[in-house]
């Protein structure tokens, strides 16, 4: 009898992403760019639904299945990244981070990241600076996480480095590693699971992330305004029905790449050169962003794709911004991570949050409540930014106790009065107590503040410069 052979591959699709992939390259031929790769996955049970490993004829290398070969990611390990930071609560989706000129030290010589537009866009949230994929709050990202967490965290998601986080440093938060377009799109679908983790052709079994913290990954992956600064408001990752996507293009503009994903799938696409070489001018939007919008519409022409539903326990709440940042939204947080207002420490009287006490309280047993900081808050100190910009806000909601009567002590040191004050933090950890004028504790926050390595930029000749889209 024959062999049979059995496949999950959709045919149908298979040709559809076959087609997508050898228009988009004879569109950019005269950019110098010869090859591309595709895969879609089902986010449920891992099934491999296409699979296009080159160009086939237009291909200098149409026996290379660069579906499997390694190459450097760009920037989409960003999402990875960020996700790390929420879960370990160092940052919320509206922290606020410098995206300013800066050079790091490494045992190698000065890393400078740059943006892929060479411009820099000042103090951002982190879900603008996720979408709108800035690379220099990407680095400060993981110097609060570390290239070590960050690269072992990786590998939950399937994503094995050969070496570990500190032989890559700094740069890891770009893509300086390497990773197979299978992988990488599979770690995706971990992130449209919930961040629940399973190998290809496996339902997902493993938590990577905390379900919290990989929901609001989506959800910022998802909003067209957060990615507006970068990619404006009418680009092609957009999509009429619910997706989430990320970009990625590596040094010199070797690899590009789009990955992202609907309620039921997972896209991947890279495009370039399968011997390496340079493509001229072509980044993720431009190279790898229309293939896989074609197959995102392909595969949702008669299918929805809904939002998917917030973990239990998820908070939604509004929140607003000091002068001359971003507009007020309504934001996500985990539990405990929680705040209403995202200033920066000119003006800590901005920063107060008074709330009523709650209807039928008795006053004489109102305690006054610390607002800012939130509980188990970690702070990475930065040299790059004037320590004037890093003091932190300290501020409570009204209780019995009249306000200008209120004192605050770090450590039992009293440091200010009144509703709010500033406090330039210092490595360590730290107790943060809020008591009345009677020396009676109303409330307290634990904090812990952690140094960083980032120096001010000054033109060097001899400096490395990153780009990543």
């Amino acid at each position: 009898a024959p062999a049979q052979i059995r496949t999950t591959l959709d045919a149908p699709l298979q040709r559809v992403a076959v087609a997508a992939l050898t228009q988009q390259i004879r569109e950019l031929q005269g950019r110098h760019i010869s090859d591309g790769a595709i895969v879609v996955l089902d986010n449920a049970t891992g099934d491999v639904l296409a699979w296009v490993g080159s160009s086939g004829e237009l291909s200098r290398a149409g026996q290379v299945d660069s579906v499997t070969a390694l190459r450097q990611p760009g920037s989409t390990l960003k999402a990875f990244l960020y996700g790390e930071a929420i879960a370990e609560h160092r940052l919320t989706a509206a922290s606020l981070l410098h995206d300013s000129p800066a050079q790091l030290q490494t045992a190698t010589g000065l890393y400078i990241p740059q943006n892929y537009d060479h411009h820099f866009k000042g103090w951002v949230s982190a879900r603008t600076a996720l979408a709108s994929s800035l690379n220099v709050p990407a680095v400060r990202t993981i110097v609060m996480v570390s290239p070590l967490a960050f690269q072992r965290q990786l590998g939950r998601f399937g994503i094995r480095l050969p070496e570990n986080g500190d032989y890559y440093g700094y740069s890891l938060a770009l893509g300086s590693g390497e990773v197979t377009l299978l992988a990488l799109t599979n770690a995706y679908r971990a992130l449209a699971n919930g961040g629940r983790y399973g190998a290809v052709g496996e339902p997902p079994r493993t938590q990577a992330l905390d379900p919290g913290a990989a929901f609001i990954i989506g959800n910022i992956l998802s909003d067209g305004n957060a990615r507006a600064r970068t990619f404006g408001t009418d680009s092609i990752l957009a999509t009429p029905f619910w997706s989430a996507v990320k970009t990625g293009t590596s040094k010199d503009m070797r690899d590009n790449w789009v990955v992202g994903w609907s309620e039921r799938y997972t896209v991947g696409v890279w495009v370039g050169n399968a011997d390496g070489a340079p493509m001229w001018e072509v980044s993720g939007i431009a190279g790898a962003a229309p293939i896989w919008a074609a197959l995102m519409r392909y595969l949702h022409q008669s299918e929805p794709s809904r939002p998917p539903t917030p973990p239990a326990g998820l908070i939604h709440t509004a929140i607003q911004f000091g002068p001359g940042l971003e507009a007020a939204r309504e934001e996500w947080f985990l539990p405990g991570t929680e705040q209403h207002l995202f200033a920066l420490s000119t003006d800590p009287t901005h920063a107060a949050t008074a709330e009523a006490p709650e209807p039928g309280a008795d006053p004489g047993r109102v305690a006054a409540r610390i607002t800012a900081p939130s509980r188990g808050t970690i702070i990475a100190l930065d040299p790059d930014i004037p320590p004037e910009n890093q003091r932190l806000i300290l501020a409570s909601a009204a209780g019995t106790a009249p306000p200008d009567r209120l004192r605050w002590t770090i450590d039992g040191h009293e440091i200010g009065r009144g509703a709010s004050a500033r406090w330039l933090p210092w490595p360590g950890r730290h107790l943060i107590e809020l008591r009345d004028a009677h020396g009676t504790l109303q409330d307290e926050r634990r904090v812990e503040v952690r140094g960083a390595t980032v120096k001010r930029a000054t033109p060097v000749a001899a400096t490395e410069r990153t780009n990543s889209d």
